[in-house]
């Protein structure tokens, strides 16, 4: 069996054309595979666009994707590695997909030595690290590709308070925002821009962790390095805390509604409704304010309940010493206090 095994990250549709194989001095293989890289190391789809995830065969010995009795076998690891979920199989005319990628993936077959998939309506689900395996008797060539997603980290808790949420609640949480769990490279990229959160969170593949960039002593200690701190792997069902949630750009536009006067959070979702939007989330709060630099100082309800602000431009009275999606509370619902974000989504 010859093996090789390279991550690779991916724009849209495009592939690029560096060459990687791995030979055996002794017994040359009939094929290695060949992976397209970019100059950057990480490169992002957007959600909802088509992606080309690259297998290719450098052929030695006339073999090609086209020989009679070669298999072609894409699956999907999960965060842990330690499952891999099918996407689609194919045996000369005979192919098949699965689950939710049916109807959304097909290889590219651009010649007889192309193997790549080609991924259409790129989901949050869809992140991760796929791998091609080409098989021909006893030759087994394995070739991995991450997928990457454009979009923005937050934490998130629900209106029961801080750490109430198991694993399994956590996911739901973060769904019910129209996001997923994060995961580590995620919260690792969201540290590296600046993020600091002193409450840990779950991530995808089921640890506990919260990104310091400001030491200090209810956060590890003052003396201990910028960094994330990890509590390793938690029951998932047991266990309770936070969770770091994963959106990608919106397809629509986040606004300020405007009202004459202050409304409870039943006359809030109506108004948004009556406007031809509906109420914004939180998720979507955060893309608009991460993403598009929005920034608005008025306190708004949220289809959560919450009541926050984006501000982008720190300036006194809003959020003086950063920018930052200001929380305000689970307030009562029907205390008429408060404004509305609404969200249109594109026609």
């Amino acid at each position: 069996m010859i093996t090789m095994h390279c991550t690779v990250f991916l724009f849209l549709t495009l592939a690029s054309s560096v060459y990687s194989e791995t030979n055996s001095p002794a017994t040359p293989p009939a094929y290695t595979a060949e992976t397209e890289l970019g100059d950057q190391n990480r490169v992002f789809a957007s959600r909802g666009s088509n992606v080309t995830l690259p297998c290719r065969l450098h052929r030695q010995h006339g073999m090609s994707f086209g020989s009679v009795g070669m298999r072609i076998k894409w699956t999907k690891l999960s965060a842990d590695e330690s499952l891999e979920e099918d996407v689609l199989v194919s045996m000369g005319f005979h192919k098949k997909s699965y689950d939710s990628f049916q109807g959304r993936v097909h290889l590219q077959e651009a010649d007889d030595d192309d193997a790549s998939l080609v991924l259409s309506d790129v989901s949050l689900d869809d992140v991760g690290k796929f791998r091609c395996e080409v098989i021909d008797g006893i030759d087994d060539v394995i070739h991995e590709v991450t997928l990457e997603v454009q979009g923005v980290v937050f934490p998130y808790s629900p209106r029961l308070g801080r750490y109430n949420l198991n694993f399994h609640d956590a996911e739901q949480a973060c769904l019910d925002q129209d996001s997923v769990v994060a995961s580590f490279d995620q919260l690792y990229e969201a540290w590296r821009s600046g993020m600091d959160w002193c409450n840990a969170g779950w991530l995808n593949d089921g640890s506990v962790q919260y990104p310091v960039t400001k030491p200090r002593g209810p956060c590890g200690g003052a003396n201990a390095r910028a960094g994330l701190r990890n509590y390793g792997q938690r029951e998932k069902s047991k266990s309770h805390y936070d969770v770091f949630c994963f959106t990608s750009g919106l397809k629509g536009r986040l606004y300020w509604l405007v009202q004459p006067d202050k409304l409870a959070f039943t006359e809030a979702v109506q108004a948004c409704q009556d406007d031809g939007a509906e109420i914004a989330n939180v998720a979507q709060m955060y893309a608009a304010w991460k993403l598009n630099g929005y920034d608005r100082c008025d306190s708004g309800w949220l289809a959560d309940g919450s009541v926050r602000y984006p501000i982008s431009r720190p300036r006194r009275n809003c959020s003086p010493t950063e920018a930052a999606v200001r929380f305000v509370g689970f307030p009562d619902k029907k205390q008429k206090l408060f404004g509305v974000y609404c969200f249109k989504g594109q026609q």
